[in-house]
């Protein structure tokens, strides 16, 4: 008697249909056969898989009885396991004759059709691999992976098609064909409830931008689903930092339209009351901590309006301020009233001791090329330190400040053995380091200039810097060799060398061309997270040549070679926001230098600097700053030119370089001491903020003290030199451009002026 259970009745039950009844398969085995006792298992149609894997699979074995319930779940359990297309059972006898369709193994994948993602993205986002079997359960889950893929891009309009192509041994190629179509943007976004804000200020907030053409290098103005709920939180941090504390998002809906070309996106908020910060305390259950001492850390005032993040920033200075006098645990949490008929939000942050957790291990994962030291060299933490969220915190900056990786996640995770430890466990993925660039573009200083550098920020892993950059220019023209090790002895000691050749043509201004060839030895380290000091030795020689014969004697005089041998140290104090784009805080820098240790120039030299921001509103910031600078010189020679100050030009707009200052004719003679100083309004321009067009206002002041000179046949007044002007900044496409117009207010006949100031670089 012979009877056959096909494939497709347990294929239809692992798709989630009724399974197949043990009656029902009793039915198909034969009425009155299903009894006996399975004297062998045959397996026919196996290739590549062993007869005995086949057998180790099946829910009943030789020597049991043909149960057609057990048979039923065999046939479950063979399909589930992913290796075969087809399964069929029949008994002959008292056999049970099993019958397998193996799937291929895939030999190769590849992607047609794709040009916005390539094929490194694709093949990180789909699971299947070469040498894995073969199933549509599988394709079918990386089609919809890639198409998440694609309209996470905003692309909505894209097609999968997986296809396969038959190789011999039962193998095959699989490839998807990708269709992009055209990307879907945001054609519109909408905001209801809001009677505070206008929807323009609102759009200035979020991620998400309207379609418009001068976007043709962003994705913002496509949609994507995780950056609309990430635009819900920035509009509740928007909303927060302003005041409203009841505010909530209570839709975010975004509607495609019918052609499948564009969305319309509406967000529905409620905007509620507005607060005031009412009464702000500290309570402390710490022994030994005065309240009073720590309210300095305070950053919010009575009466000002309510602010989340000077509440969290509050937290983190009283963290930060604690842990600095010895506390190492310890948990600070802000306490929020709410006074309605007020609208008033009273605060008090509550500073009890917190759980006592040491680091057990701290562990790396991702960093492929970067070694683990360099990673971990950055934490304020180690292994058997109590834990510290504000150390923690720290770290985190300071990995992401090292500039390798492009995401970094740093958490701890509590020991599931030891409730009293902690795990910190670091995720990185790497980006390359190595830069090639070129450059093109024209200063007011140099002239039209071409720049080709090349850099690696993390030379064989080790954290190592190395760059050499060419400028060619018209009145310029620098070769510099750079390398810079961050941990010198694995000490927090950066020790680095430089050498360069430089030549600048200075005909215009005063009638001479210089050459400069030398090198440095830096080393420098840091006392704390704000205060550092570098020490530096030069040594160069500087030629004065092709002096003008009608140039002043004074330069004339100076025409020959110089050597400086220097040896001079710096110390800053850094508490800006942020290096690059500084908005809050300040940094003062203090330079002293001496040179004479050797060489044909003598003189000590000093140095201090500094600049102060200001953020007035949002985009709205004011820097104040300026520079004080003396040289001695204990030569019985006047001091070189080409050590002297100047002043006009990058530290005094309205001015040509040396502009003012002591002249002879044409000829800037520059100056033993300066005193310069600018202040400067950054302020929107009511322009889309992705444009990157900023507007300033600016007055820079100065003046310069005289050069060591004999004769003094030559013009010279130290009087006050101002100017007054605006200008634009623009991070194109193609290079920041600065562009300066400037007045002069206060000057000297004899003084050079510059009206129009122009930087604009690229690179590419």
């Amino acid at each position: 008697m012979r009877s056959l259970v096909r494939s497709a009745a347990v294929a239809a039950a692992l798709a989630g249909l009724a399974a197949v009844p043990a009656t029902v398969l009793a039915q198909e085995i034969g009425a009155g056969q299903t009894g006996g006792v399975i004297r062998q298992i045959v397996v026919e149609g196996n290739q590549r898989i062993e007869p005995e894997t086949v057998r180790s699979y099946m829910a009943v074995a030789e020597g049991d009885q043909f149960d057609p319930a057990r048979l039923d779940q065999s046939l479950k359990s063979l399909f589930a396991t992913g290796l075969f297309a087809d399964v069929a059972m029949r008994r002959a006898g008292d056999s049970l004759v099993v019958r397998v369709v193996e799937n291929p193994i895939i030999n190769r994948i590849a992607f047609e059709g794709n040009q916005r993602i390539d094929d490194t993205q694709l093949d990180a986002e789909t699971q299947l691999r070469p040498r894995v079997v073969y199933t549509r359960a599988k394709v079918q889950s990386d089609v919809q992976r890639i198409l998440d893929l694609y309209r996470r891009s905003g692309r909505y309009a894209v097609t999968v098609d997986p296809k396969i192509i038959e190789l011999d041994q039962n193998r095959v190629d699989l490839v998807f064909e990708i269709n992009e179509g055209s990307p879907t943007y945001v054609r519109r976004i909408t905001f209801i409830g809001n009677s505070r804000y206008g929807d323009g200020a609102l759009r200035e907030e979020i991620a998400t931008k309207e379609e418009r053409w001068y976007r043709f290098l962003s994705s913002a103005d496509t949609y994507d689903p995780d950056r609309l709920t990430y635009d819900r939180e920035l509009l509740r941090r928007f909303y927060l930092r302003n005041g409203y504390a009841d505010f909530r998002v209570t839709s975010a809906v975004a509607e495609l339209t019918p052609d499948r070309e564009a969305f319309f996106i509406t967000f529905t908020m409620d905007e509620g009351e507005r607060y005031r910060f009412g009464s702000i305390d500290v309570n402390v259950s710490l022994p030994d901590l005065d309240p009073e001492s720590l309210k300095g850390q305070i950053v919010p005032s009575e009466g000002d309006w309510y602010n989340a993040d000077e509440v969290e920033r509050t937290v983190q200075n009283l963290t930060d301020a604690i842990g600095a006098r010895g506390y190492a645990f310890v948990d600070v949490r802000p306490r929020v009233s709410r006074d309605p008929e007020n609208r008033r939000i009273n605060v008090t942050f509550d500073i009890q001791e917190g759980p006592r957790v040491f680091v057990r291990r701290i562990e790396i994962n991702g960093n492929v090329r970067t070694l683990d030291k360099v990673i971990r060299r950055e934490f304020r933490l180690v292994e058997g330190d109590a834990f510290n969220t504000a150390k923690l915190r720290r770290s985190r900056e300071r990995i992401r400040n090292l500039g390798f990786f492009e995401k970094v996640e740093v958490n701890n995770v509590p020991a599931e053995d030891a409730p009293d430890q902690t795990d910190i466990i670091v995720d990185v993925e790497e980006r390359a380091t190595g830069e090639l660039s070129f450059g093109v573009g024209w200063s007011s200083s140099v002239g039209a200039l071409f720049e080709a550098g090349i850099r690696e920020r993390n030379l064989l892993g080790k954290g190592q810097d190395l760059k050499l950059n060419l400028r060619l220019a018209q009145r310029q023209t620098e070769v510099d060799l750079s390398f810079t090790e961050p941990y010198f002895l694995d000490r927090p000691l950066r020790a680095g060398f430089d050498v360069f050749h430089i030549t600048n043509d200075y005909q215009k201004t005063s009638s001479y061309d210089s050459t400069t060839t030398g090198g440095a030895l830096r080393l420098g380290w840091s006392y704390n997270e704000f205060l550092g000091h570098q020490l530096k030795y030069t040594l160069q020689q500087t030629e004065i040549r092709n002096v003008d014969d009608d140039a002043s004697r004074y330069i004339r005089e100076q025409e020959g070679r110089s050597t400086l041998s220097q040896i001079g140290h710096t110390l800053t104090y850094d508490k800006r926001d942020s290096v690059v784009e500084p908005t809050d805080g300040y940094v003062v820098s203090l330079a002293n230098s001496v040179a004479g240790l050797g060489g044909s120039e003598a003189f000590i030299r000093n140095d201090l600097s500094g600049a102060y921001y200001v953020p007035l509103a949002d985009r709205w910031t004011v820097r104040i700053g300026g520079n004080v600078g003396y040289i001695y010189n204990y030569d019985d020679d006047p001091l070189g030119i080409a050590y002297r100050y100047n002043l006009g030009g990058e530290n005094l707009r309205g001015f040509a370089y040396g502009g003012a200052g002591a002249r002879d004719g044409d000829d800037a003679l520059g100056g033993n001491w300066i005193a310069n100083g600018s202040v400067e309004l950054r302020l929107p321009l009511g322009l889309p903020e992705e444009l990157g067009v900023t507007g300033k206002i600016f007055t820079d002041f100065g003046v310069i003290g005289e050069p060591d000179l004999s004769g003094g046949s030559y013009e010279y007044a130290s009087s006050i030199r101002a100017s007054v002007g605006v200008g634009l900044i623009w991070k194109s496409p193609v290079g920041p451009i600065n562009i300066d117009l400037a007045q002069p207010v206060l000057k000297e006949d004899f003084d050079e002026t510059e009206l129009f100031r122009l930087n604009f670089g690229t690179r590419f």
